[in-house]
C-alpha cells in the first residue's frame, strides 16, 4: 500500500475504499498544514482546515477525475481557506489583512526569520504562489491547475512575486 502512487490511492478512495485515505493523510497532512499555516498565520485554524480538507477528500472522493492528486489536494486546501475567510469577512479578518496576525504571533515567539517576515509582507496571491512553488515544491503545471491558469503565466507570476519578495527582503535587511 505504501508503494502505490497518490493517484492510485485516491482512485481507491473514490471507489469507496476509505481505509487507504490514512496513507494519503500520513503522506500529505504536514504539507497541507504548513501551507495553510503560512497563509493564515493561525495554527489552530490551519489544523481545523487540514482536517476539513481530508474530510472533503473522503466526502467528495467520487469527484476525483484521475488527475494529479497533489494539484487536487492543494486546490481543496486553497478553496477551504478562502471559504473560511469569506465566511468571516463580516469580522475584521480576511486573507488580505491576516498577515499582521502572523507578524504578531512571530514576534511573540521571537523565532522568526527575515525571509518569513518578508513573505508575510507580500499580498495574499503572491504569498500563496511563493509558498506553493518554493516551500511546497509544487511544479508550475500543477500550480497552474490549482489556480486556474497556464504554466507560462504561473511561471511569470512566480517570477514577479519572487522579485517583489527580494525587494522587500533587501529593504528589511
Amino acid at each position: 500500500m505504501e508503494k502505490l502512487t497518490d493517484e492510485i490511492l485516491m482512485a481507491k478512495v473514490a471507489n469507496g475504499n476509505l481505509d487507504v485515505l490514512k496513507v494519503l493523510f500520513e503522506r500529505h497532512h504536514k504539507h497541507v498544514f504548513n501551507f495553510l499555516h503560512k497563509m493564515s498565520g493561525d495554527r489552530m485554524l490551519s489544523e481545523d482546515i487540514t482536517q476539513e480538507v481530508f474530510y472533503k477528500l473522503m466526502k467528495y472522493g467520487a469527484s476525483y477525475n484521475n488527475g494529479k492528486f497533489v494539484s487536487w489536494l492543494f486546490t481543496i486546501a486553497r478553496n477551504s481557506l478562502n471559504t473560511h475567510f469569506r465566511r468571516v469577512s463580516n469580522t475584521t479578518e480576511n486573507i488580505e489583512t491576516i498577515h499582521h496576525k502572523i507578524l504578531l504571533e512571530e514576534e511573540q515567539e521571537k523565532d522568526y526569520s527575515d525571509l518569513y517576515f518578508a513573505i508575510n509582507k507580500l499580498d495574499a496571491s503572491d504569498r500563496e504562489l511563493v509558498i506553493l512553488s518554493r516551500f511546497q515544491e509544487i511544479k508550475y503545471d500543477d500550480l497552474a491547475e490549482i489556480i486556474g491558469s497556464t504554466p507560462g503565466a504561473v511561471k511569470t507570476k512566480v517570477s514577479r512575486a519572487l522579485k517583489k519578495l527580494k525587494t522587500i527582503y533587501l529593504q528589511n535587511s
